[in-house]
């Protein structure tokens, strides 16, 4: 089959996959514009809100797919086999793994609600290990937590959303920077 000839056969399914990318691409972009100047606002790192873009992209990405799926032909049937299998083998992978899934999902939400910013002393309370230090960075997995005496401490996502925590002072690291000036 020659060029214009599967051009002719599938112009509707092109330009409707053309339409879809457009939408999809116009989208994004103003949902990680978006993201972008709740983090700025908020006072997070770039970084995080850059691992936040991601996760919109691969969202977007997987719907881009699924609507394809449905532009090109394919029964509801045969995506509906192909989800539950896909979805059957990844709840298998994902109960193993649940920890990690809790930190990322913790992640996303404290950029967008948590009430800390990087340089902000905290104490968390935990009555097995209390911990009192200045938050040095946020990822997606873990906080980075300063100790006065110089310790470093991960603490995971999931279990900063879990316990109390009080603010003992804001922008801590600025002022330790200023006092060592």
């Amino acid at each position: 089959m020659s060029l214009t000839a599967f051009i002719e056969t599938y112009k509707a399914e092109l330009i409707s996959t053309a339409i879809l990318l457009v939408i999809l691409l116009i989208i994004r972009g103003i949902i990680v514009v978006t993201v972008k100047k709740i983090g700025r606002k908020s006072g997070t790192t770039e970084v995080r809100a850059n691992l936040i873009g991601r996760y919109v992209t691969v969202t977007i990405l997987l719907i881009g797919l699924l609507i394809e799926a449905f532009i090109l032909g394919v029964e509801f049937g045969d995506i509906t086999l192909l989800f539950s299998s896909v979805f059957a083998v990844i709840g298998i992978g994902l109960f193993a793994i649940w920890s990690i899934l809790s930190n990322v999902t913790s992640g996303v939400i404290m950029f967008f609600s948590f009430p800390y910013k990087v340089g902000d002393k905290i104490k968390i309370h935990d009555k097995d290990f209390p911990i009192e230090a200045i938050i040095e960075d946020i990822r997606a997995f873990q906080l980075f937590l300063r100790q006065d005496n110089g310790d470093l401490v991960t603490y995971p996502n999931n279990l900063i959303l879990q316990k109390p925590v009080t603010l003992i002072q804001k922008d801590a690291l600025d002022e330790s920077e200023n006092q060592e000036l």
